[in-house]
C-alpha cells in the first residue's frame, strides 16, 4: 500500500505499529494492518483496514494515475489476480516466515525492532518470543500445516516461473504502468523474496529478475504514465494466461472447497490440490472474497464477460463462475 501511495503521489504519513506515536491514535474493530486513518462522515479520523477496499476508495476519490486498467473485462481479471496475490500468496508467505525454522528465527528477531530499537536485549527477548509463537500459532489459520506444505511450496515455485515469464513480456501484468495486482504481488514479494532467508534464496539465485522487479517496485513515484500504456485485451501475453493457469490450479479450487465447508458449516476444508491433499480450517473471509468475484463477474456487461471468458477458459478458473 506504500508503494501504492507512491505510485499515484498520494501524500501520506507512516506510523509504525506500536511506536510511541501510534499510541493515542484509535484502532480498528478488527487489528489488522495496514491500518488507514481517514476522515470519516463526522470528519473525525477513523481506522479503516482491507487493501482491495481502500484502494477502490481511493480510485474513486482521485483519477490521476489510476492502478485499475480502463477495459471493463481486463478490469476483472486485475481483480482476480489481485485476490489470489492477497488470499494465496499469502499463504506462501506466511508459511515461509513461521514454518521454517531459519526464516521464524530471523523474523522473531527482527521484526519487534522496527519500532522498538531503544530496548535491551533482555526486555526484548520476552517480545521476540511472544511474538515468533503467536505467528507459529496462526500457522494453522492460513492453512500451512505438514500436510500442506509441499503444495504451497510447488505453488510458490511455479508463481515465480510463470510471473518471470511475464516480466520478459511486459513489465507490468497489464501493459507499460503498474495496476493493482501488480501491487499485491510486490506486497507479498517484499516478504517472500526480500526478507525471508529460504524463499528470498530462491527468487535471488532462481528468479533474479522477480527479485530486482520487487526491489524497484518500492518507489515509482518517478514513473510518468500515460493511457494509452494499458494493453487492451487484444495485447494480453499468452504468459498472462498461464499466470491464470496458476490460479486455476492452486487458488480455485481451495476458495470452491472453503465456499463449500462453510456453507455445511464444517470444521475443516478437506479437498486435494495438485495431486496433493489439502486440510485448513475454513477461512470466512475467503468464502466472502469468492463472492465478491462473483458478484463482479455477474455485474459484467456481455462484451466485458466475453473478454474474461476468452482469458480464463482452460485456465481452471472459469470453475468459479460455472
Amino acid at each position: 500500500m506504500r508503494s501504492l501511495l507512491r505510485f499515484r503521489r498520494i501524500p501520506y504519513v507512516f506510523i509504525l505499529q506500536n511506536s510511541r506515536e501510534s499510541q493515542a491514535l484509535p484502532v480498528p474493530k478488527v487489528p489488522l494492518l495496514p491500518t488507514f486513518l481517514l476522515p470519516g462522515d463526522d470528519g473525525e479520523l477513523a481506522p479503516v483496514t482491507d487493501s482491495t477496499p481502500l484502494i477502490r476508495r481511493f480510485e474513486e476519490a482521485l483519477v490521476e494515475r489510476s492502478v485499475m486498467p480502463p477495459d471493463p473485462g481486463l478490469a476483472f481479471i486485475n481483480d482476480l489476480l489481485e485476490d489470489y496475490a492477497d488470499e494465496w500468496l499469502t499463504k506462501c508467505m506466511f508459511h515461509y516466515r513461521w514454518y521454517h525454522e531459519a526464516d521464524a528465527t530471523k523474523a522473531r528477531h527482527v521484526l519487534p525492532h522496527w519500532a522498538m530499537t531503544d530496548f535491551s536485549n533482555e526486555e526484548m527477548a520476552p517480545i521476540q518470543k511472544m511474538i515468533g509463537d503467536r505467528q507459529i500459532d496462526r500457522l494453522g489459520v492460513v492453512g500451512s500445516n505438514d500436510t500442506t506444505a509441499s503444495v504451497i511450496e510447488e505453488s510458490y515455485l511455479r508463481f515465480l516461473s510463470v510471473f518471470d515469464q511475464q516480466l520478459q513480456e511486459s513489465r507490468f501484468l497489464f501493459g507499460r504502468r503498474p495496476s493493482s495486482s501488480d501491487f499485491a504481488l510486490m506486497g507479498q514479494l517484499t516478504c517472500l523474496a526480500l526478507f525471508d532467508p529460504t524463499p528470498s534464496a530462491i527468487a535471488a539465485n532462481q528468479f533474479p529478475r522477480v527479485y530486482g522487479w520487487t526491489e524497484v517496485m518500492e518507489d515509482l513515484s518517478g514513473m510518468e504514465v500515460a493511457e494509452e500504456d494499458w494493453f487492451d485485451p487484444s495485447e494480453v501475453t499468452q504468459s498472462l494466461r498461464s499466470f491464470l493457469g496458476e490460479v486455476g490450479h492452486y487458488y480455485a479450487p481451495f476458495l470452491l472447497a472453503n465456499s463449500e465447508a462453510l456453507e455445511a458449516g464444517l470444521d475443516r476444508v478437506e479437498t486435494e490440490i495438485s495431486g496433493c491433499a489439502w486440510v485448513q480450517k475454513p477461512f470466512p473471509y475467503q468464502g466472502k472474497c469468492l463472492k465478491w468475484l462473483r458478484e463482479g463477474y455477474v455485474s459484467l456487461a456481455p462484451e466485458a464477460r466475453e473478454t474474461v471468458n476468452g482469458l480464463i477458459e482452460g485456465t481452471g478458473c472459469e470453475a468459479l463462475f460455472a
